[in-house]
């Protein structure tokens, strides 16, 4: 289906009756233009190491929503640091979720663009999306063993809130809930954009 029928079918059909890649990118574009406080639900095992995200700021912001039923740009805020932005977009067999980091001056991060396709349809609530072929080997040059067997979700509760997974074989599971019913201040755009 062309993009501008695919935009104009979410418009005219309930939420309910679209394929699910569809639905669920229809359910977080209802919250185009919004942000959204986060906090950790999993961080497991916990690292040794300090974290990144523990005890900072976690601010998603859906944006980039010029064809929302084909793509979407959520940066992912981590106190000041605005490196980060899930590009959520539509394929011919589901839904691909690709990972955009930037370093400050807005020129690409080394490890950027990392991600997977769905492999399956997943639900409407939840979209699950196992590592690709060249974010393996990205990682694999990067000296990012760890990462080559990533499984990324994503779920939605419309107005209620919406999870970011990150989950490996092994026991590794993190995950962030925004609270979709509290709106936040909108933040600064996301490093290069």
């Amino acid at each position: 289906m062309p993009d501008a029928a695919v935009a104009r079918a979410a418009d005219a059909t309930p939420v309910d009756r679209l394929a699910p890649p569809d639905a669920f990118l229809a359910r977080l574009a209802r919250h185009c233009g919004q942000a959204f406080a986060g906090r950790i639900v999993a961080n497991e095992p916990a690292s040794p190491e300090p974290d990144d995200f523990e005890g900072k700021s976690l601010v998603m912001h859906v944006r980039g929503c010029d064809d929302p039923a084909r793509e979407l740009q959520i940066p992912f805020h981590v106190g000041e640091d605005r490196s980060r932005t899930w590009l959520l977009t539509r394929t011919d067999t589901g839904l691909r979720l690709k990972h955009d980091h930037r370093h400050e001056d807005g020129s690409d991060d080394a490890v950027t663009l990392y991600g997977g396709d769905t492999a399956g349809a997943g639900t409407a609530q939840r979209q699950e999306f196992p590592v690709d072929a060249e974010s393996i080997a990205m990682f694999e040059r990067e000296g990012l063993g760890a990462s080559v067997t990533n499984t990324w979700a994503m779920e939605i509760e419309p107005e209620r809130r919406f999870l970011y997974e990150l989950a490996r074989p092994g026991g590794r599971l993190f995950q962030v809930e925004f609270d979709l019913t509290t709106p936040v201040e909108t933040p600064p755009a996301p490093w290069g954009h």
